[in-house]
């Protein structure tokens, strides 16, 4: 099986707020508002989600074939990538652009203002999955990117007949009802975060029980509250956050959950250990500030898995094997 994942690549430059943006948002005139925050610091980190979720895949011991477009400056990321043990011959580089690059503050309460250039992003298309001869036994990840090009990838999938996941995450405003239908119903599994089904309900007309129900597998993250496993037919599995150290940046964390995940479907692993090895990865990313900054190596996660949810005979033996 061949696992790759397509989407956005971006640099990420990461702030913080010391307060609270509630503490500055006036509600009766949020139509002609005008807020500046002071941030202690900025850092230029890797990041783009189809990045994070492969770089995640890498350290789980997979080699991921990333396909995505990136601007001039992407040589650096490319060699970290790499050395990290991702394949990113699939990466177009569109020359005369930068590399797309998303500016996150966080405040004290781990709320997030972002925003967002697109770059080389804006050329997703040219990042096609026509060539590559996928089939049956694969699975390709239809993570956020330009809209058109993320309806040309589901497009791709179901010519080939290749199961895919969808992620729709933050680019959920800007995908058409039609768009956001067809990538669910036609999906092997669908994922996004309760307020993401929120707002995909309230596009396309349908509540979110039948949004959950159209793929045979449906993933719903609730942040600290943990995650709902849905398999047709099957009751709900309801799966817990791995204990963390310390919270230092959730950003990437969605991402990293998404490379857990990713595993344990391409290993077959049972849903309840699937859950638990996706919170667990997620844990990782939370720990440290950024979305590709966190290292751990097999016998590490084993063991950190072992002590957070107790030893799993199937995970070591899909780590050995």
């Amino acid at each position: 099986m061949r696992l790759v994942v397509t989407g956005s690549l971006a640099y990420d430059y990461l702030m913080t707020f010391p307060g609270r943006f509630r503490d500055h948002l006036l509600q009766d005139r949020m139509n002609r508002m005008t807020v500046s925050f002071l941030v202690d610091d900025m850092r230029k980190l890797r990041g783009g989600v189809a990045g994070n979720i492969t770089y995640s895949l890498a350290l789980l011991g997979e080699r991921p074939l990333l396909v995505a477009t990136a601007g001039d400056d992407f040589e650096e990321y490319r060699g970290a990538l790499e050395a990290a043990g991702v394949d990113t011959s699939g990466v177009r580089v569109v020359s005369g652009t930068l590399t797309a690059s998303c500016f996150i503050n966080t405040d004290q309460d781990a709320n997030q203002l972002v925003a967002f250039y697109a770059g080389a992003l804006a050329h997703s298309q040219l990042a096609s999955l026509d060539p590559l001869g996928l089939g049956p036994s694969d699975l390709v990840v239809i993570s956020p990117a330009d809209p058109a090009a993320m309806e040309a990838c589901v497009a791709s999938c179901l010519k080939a007949r290749v199961p895919y996941l969808f992620d729709p995450g933050k680019q959920t405003p800007r995908l058409e009802a039609e768009q956001i239908l067809t990538g669910m119903k036609t999906a092997a599994v669908v994922v996004g975060n309760d307020y993401e089904f929120g707002l995909m309900a309230q596009k396309t007309g349908q509540s979110e029980a039948a949004l959950q129900a159209f793929a045979p597998v449906t993933v719903v993250t609730k942040g600290e509250l943990g995650s709902t496993i849905l398999v047709r037919g099957q009751p709900p599995v309801e799966i817990p956050t791995a204990p963390i150290g310390e919270l230092v940046d959730p950003t990437g964390a969605g991402d990293a959950y998404l490379a857990g995940l990713i595993f344990g479907v391409a290993h077959q692993l049972a849903w309840p250990t699937v859950g638990r090895v996706a919170a667990l990865t997620a844990a990782y990313a939370i720990e440290q500030r950024g979305c590709q900054e966190h290292h751990f190596t097999r016998p590490q996660f084993l063991a950190r898995y072992a002590k957070a949810f107790g030893a799993s005979s199937e995970l070591e033996r899909t780590f050995a094997g």
